[in-house]
């Protein structure tokens, strides 16, 4: 199964570009280097950045995973 979806998901690239973490290629550490790269940028064109990081695990530790399954 894990390499039929792997394949869809290859061919059909409907993951977003920097969707990072568990991609081949595409670590943790990459996503960073990718963000800090695009902070650089907007400074040097005089642009103000503000980022927003959140943490989405714990919010989906407390769902109750039938509703989620409902049809």
């Amino acid at each position: 199964m894990y390499k039929r979806l792997y394949e869809y998901l290859s061919v059909n690239h409907p993951l977003y570009k920097h969707q990072f973490g568990f991609r081949k290629h595409h670590s943790t550490s990459l996503a960073l280097i990718s963000v800090l790269d695009e902070i650089y940028h907007e400074l040097d064109s005089g642009n103000v950045v503000l980022g927003i990081y959140f943490d989405l695990q714990k919010a989906f530790d407390t769902v109750d995973h039938s509703i989620l399954l409902k049809n």
